[in-house]
């Protein structure tokens, strides 16, 4: 599963790229140069959105199982003292 740590290298790796398109700019590079840097840059970002996506997904499930354990110990404990 990707992790938060990955998702630090990716922005390493965005911060880099940035770096080298304005590096780029500068020196008046060519526009296909360009485009291979933005292309690069917009597969880090998915990669990114990616990586964050399932983080947040694991997450949620385990929230969710907490809940359900929660709801289900609640219920337990009402049962028991009706009894």
């Amino acid at each position: 599963m990707a992790s938060l740590k990955d998702a630090e290298q990716v922005a390493d790796d965005l911060a880099k790229l940035a770096e080298e398109l304005r590096s780029e700019l500068r020196n008046n590079a060519s526009f296909e140069r360009l485009v291979q840097i933005a292309d690069q840059i917009s597969e880090h970002a998915d990669e990114a959105a990616g990586t964050f996506s399932t983080v947040n997904e694991a997450l949620m499930s385990r929230l969710d199982e907490l809940k359900d354990s929660a709801k289900s110990a609640g219920s337990s404990a009402r049962a028991k003292a009706r009894a």
